[in-house]
Order: structure tokens, then C-alpha cells, then sequence
């Protein structure tokens, strides 16, 4: 039961559309819930995935490795949406010039 509350610190959901996944990640991705978000990502077959990060607010060194791990299971059929933050944290990881990581 909601109680009105503060907004969950996380969540991660996924739509699948023919044979694109549309994952949609909100709140902190840490070492709590890094994996979540990969498994979330990884849940269904699909030949394009798009995981967006907009909503994100906090990406730690557990989520850019969760991330890479992405990528790499799903070589040319990922595109990454981030949010300012996580952006900026994927350039100085040195990550902010993949081709899986949308320009705009």
C-alpha cells in the first residue's frame, strides 16, 4: 500500500516491441542494483535494445561494469540514452565515446 512516500530510489521495467527491447531505468544504479538493471535488460530476446538512462540520477563504478557487461552480450544491438550524470560519469571513466551511447 503506498503510503505517499518518497519515490522509489530505483526501478527498472521493460516493454518489448517486435524485436525491440525499451528498458527504462529511474533512481540510483549502484552495486544494489546494478545487476537488476542488467538482468532487466537481458530478461527478453530481442535483436535491438535500447536502455534509457534519462531518469537516472546516481551511476557508480558497479553500473558502468554492468553496462560494459551489456555491451559486450549484446555486441552492435545496444543503444544507451543517458541521463547529464551518467554521461558525465561514462567520459571520465573514459566510456563517453562507445558507439553504444547515444550522441544527443
Amino acid at each position: 500500500m503506498d503510503q505517499g512516500g518518497a519515490p522509489p530510489v530505483f526501478s527498472a521495467s521493460a516493454e518489448i516491441d517486435g524485436d525491440h527491447l525499451h528498458v527504462v531505468v529511474a533512481g540510483e544504479v549502484d552495486m544494489a542494483t546494478a545487476d537488476t538493471m542488467l538482468q532487466t535488460a537481458l530478461r527478453e530476446p530481442a535483436g535491438k535494445i535500447t536502455l534509457d538512462l534519462s531518469a537516472v540520477t546516481f551511476f557508480d563504478s558497479a553500473a558502468i561494469h554492468a553496462l560494459v557487461r551489456l555491451a559486450q552480450q549484446v555486441p552492435g544491438r545496444l543503444t544507451v540514452r543517458p541521463s547529464r550524470q551518467v554521461r558525465r560519469v561514462l567520459e571520465i571513466s573514459g566510456l563517453g565515446e562507445q558507439g553504444w551511447l547515444d550522441p544527443a
